[in-house]
């Protein structure tokens, strides 16, 4: 009943219907390289990360930040930069810039431009045209013409100034007033 008919194709493969034609497998090609034949691997995310700009808040009126480092020039023969892990304590007698990345324990009588970086501290007594505080000051600050207190900033002390600026996310504590100014024009 299940016998298995034999004839002269026995052992060649067929169409499967029955006929007895033979059919011919297509050639088969190599694998251009080891492994290629499996479905392809998605790109892996790469480990670059391009470096974002740190958005600056746009404040009418206030001066961009003054942290750019431009080489030579008049201005550059009198500035000091107190870097991070230094620490420095006396008076600074002549200095038209000076910029405090460390901590600072210093009276400064007659600056052009103090600027304290987030990192930086200072205290002590300053009397400047200019004063940009991202840091922190202790003291009595005299800013005969601009203090900017930028977010992170902080304040505490006797502080005078001629215009002021205080970004969201600045503080600022103690014994605060304008200076009062001489009409010239009128003089």
């Amino acid at each position: 009943m299940f016998s298995k008919k034999k004839d002269d194709n026995e052992g060649k493969p067929t169409d499967g219907n029955g006929d007895g034609k033979d059919m011919a497998a297509p050639p088969l090609k190599p694998f251009s390289r080891k492994g290629s034949h499996g479905p392809a691997k998605p790109p892996t995310a790469t480990s670059f990360q391009p470096e974002a700009p740190r958005r600056v808040p746009d404040i009418p009126g206030a001066p961009a930040r003054r942290t750019e480092r431009s080489m030579g020039g008049e201005s550059e023969s009198r500035r000091l930069v107190v870097g991070r892990d230094i620490r420095l304590t006396g008076e600074i007698t002549t200095c038209d810039k000076l910029v405090v990345e460390g901590h600072v324990e210093v009276a400064l009588p007659g600056a052009g431009i103090i600027e304290i970086a987030p990192s930086g501290f200072f205290k002590g007594k300053a009397e400047v045209q200019e004063a940009d505080i991202s840091g922190r000051f202790e003291g009595d600050l005299i800013a005969h013409e601009r203090l900017i207190v930028r977010s992170g900033g902080r304040i505490s002390g006797t502080i005078r100034y001629g215009n002021i600026v205080i970004e969201s996310g600045g503080e600022i504590s103690g014994d605060m007033q304008t200076i009062e100014r001489n009409n010239e024009a009128d003089s």
